[in-house]
């Protein structure tokens, strides 16, 4: 009898898993995301830059909707100002005569659907990639490829970086400070069991504010391995740099960064 109850219960849980559940996700309000990030390439004239703007979705909406109409600007400390226009209704807003300068403020204005939306921010510089080097044994079981990319940290100055790592199938993003490493050379680490021989990595260093550090670290923490389980506390909202001057209860999403960069490109070995 007890072996039949076992085989019972056993059918009736792996019919349970069959039912459909439907998750009843709530609906808010979509609010505006703002994609401001403005990146000098070191070797560039960084006159041309993009903004992006889109509306949040529900969770399992597939398409994001642009934000369009938006009149987009960005005006630096001498009161230049630097109009972004959309292109074709993507929520892509461009601009061709942008003039960056290391250590200068600049102020993101945005006009969009009656309200109006502002951000203030630095152009950070960055020091440059040295070198990169290879590992071939690495991981837990000792057979994946390590990639590091040394930098040297300028001596007496408090710097943040974030670190990107692109490949045809992968982007891997980092942030570092220099709280315990002013002025030595150190590593941006990357790791991929599926990376191979051949492949090519795009190695991107940019300069950030402290505030964006935090930002972002708080923003990777969540969306990271390590991010939690069903049972961890529900990640909170992170806000970022913008504000809505019209009515500070329908704050946006997003940030406005300026960072100076620098790129490198790696040929696994």
């Amino acid at each position: 009898m007890r072996k039949l109850y076992y085989i019972v219960m056993l059918s009736l849980l792996v019919t349970s898993c069959e039912d459909v559940i439907d998750v009843d996700v709530p609906n808010a309000p979509p609010r505006l995301v703002i994609d401001a990030s403005i990146n000098w390439f070191k070797g560039t004239l960084g006159n041309e830059q993009l903004i992006k703007l889109t509306l949040s979705a529900p969770y399992f909406d597939e398409n994001v909707p642009p934000a369009n109409d938006a009149i987009v600007t960005v005006t630096n400390e001498d009161n230049v100002v630097f109009n972004f226009e959309e292109v074709n209704n993507t929520g892509t807003y461009v601009n061709g005569n942008f003039v960056p300068e290391i250590d200068a403020s600049y102020t993101l204005n945005i006009s969009y659907n009656g309200e109006t939306y502002t951000a203030t921010e630095t152009l950070m510089s960055v020091t440059s990639v040295d070198t990169v080097e290879q590992k071939n044994d690495g991981g837990f079981s000792g057979d994946e490829i390590e990639i590091k990319a040394f930098y040297t940290d300028p001596v007496n100055e408090e710097n943040f970086y974030f670190y990107q790592f692109r490949t045809d199938t992968d982007t891997s993003s980092e942030v570092y400070d220099d709280e315990f490493t002013d002025g030595n050379q150190i590593f941006a680490f990357y790791s991929d069991e599926d990376l191979e021989v051949g492949n090519e990595i795009t190695i991107t260093n940019y300069g950030i504010s402290e505030r964006f550090y935090e930002f972002m670290f708080i923003l990777l923490q969540q969306s990271g391995d390590d991010g939690g389980g069903p049972f961890e506390t529900q990640p909170a909202t992170v806000r970022g740099n913008c504000k809505n001057e019209t009515n500070p209860a329908n704050f946006p999403f997003g940030y406005f960064r300026l960072s100076q960069a620098d790129t490198v490109s790696y040929t696994v070995q």
